[in-house]
């Protein structure tokens, strides 16, 4: 986690200048991109995967199962998928994010909000193990983490940057149902980091969430809408 952090944190100049290359052919593309996917995630996503590549984090591993980016390392297998929210649904970023089953091993009942279960009862199995290699040589465990942005939906400025580490399939003894919550259909899943927002198991609890990037200046309303994000960054 931290590794990662700081690595983002290392390249923070060049991930703000990525962002803002766009900018130097907007009369090309601007109301000419036409998809159901977020205005900024594509280019966003080429930016941050390649800082990542360039700066061999990793082995990149060709397996189709799991997420955008999926490399080994020494002692794991490590996936990160990029989040992008622009603020007109500022709330997909807030509480939870969604989550895909190619991104995560983490398998449990999804409750509802108010702690009862569902009618049937919603069971989340997702398509990663918690270890590759379960048993035999070179058995290392399976690590998810998510880069989330928030961004503003007219000019694409950006708003606030995140890094996420969802708990192992391994330990659902521990978290139970906390980590996950309901989807928007009831195959889909998002990932509650709020209800465990640390490591718990460590001798001295660290954080699941490292704020990489606040913008101070923002409005008072999406300051509120990001307070969870806020008060990490102050802590840091």
């Amino acid at each position: 986690m931290n590794k990662f952090y700081y690595f983002l944190k290392y390249v923070e100049d060049e991930m703000m200048f990525g962002f803002q290359t766009k900018e130097k052919i907007k009369d090309d593309w601007f109301g000419k991109y036409d998809s159901k996917i977020s205005n900024f995630a594509v280019g966003a996503e080429r930016i941050i995967y390649a800082l990542f590549n360039g700066k061999s984090v990793g082995q990149p591993n060709s397996c189709p199962v799991g997420a955008d980016m999926f490399f080994e390392v020494e002692d794991a297998f490590i996936h990160i998928d990029l989040k992008t929210v622009q603020t007109r649904n500022i709330g997909d970023i807030t509480r939870s994010i969604f989550v895909g089953r190619n991104q995560n091993s983490y398998k449990s009942e999804i409750i509802k909000a108010n702690g009862e279960s569902f009618n049937p009862q919603r069971f989340y199995i997702p398509a990663l193990p918690p270890f590759y290699n379960k048993g035999k040589e070179n058995e290392k465990i399976c690590l998810s983490y998510f880069v989330t942005i928030a961004y503003e939906d007219t000019n694409l400025n950006i708003l606030n940057i995140n890094l996420l580490c969802m708990p192992n399939g391994e330990l659902e003894n521990h978290y139970g149902t906390r980590v996950l919550s309901a989807g928007k259909n009831p195959d889909k899943s998002r990932f509650r980091f709020t209800k465990v927002p640390n490591f718990e198991l460590l001798e001295i609890p660290k954080p699941r969430v490292k704020v990489v990037y606040f913008d101070k200046t923002m409005s008072d309303k999406l300051k509120k809408d990001l307070s969870f994000y806020e008060k990490l960054y102050d802590k840091q």
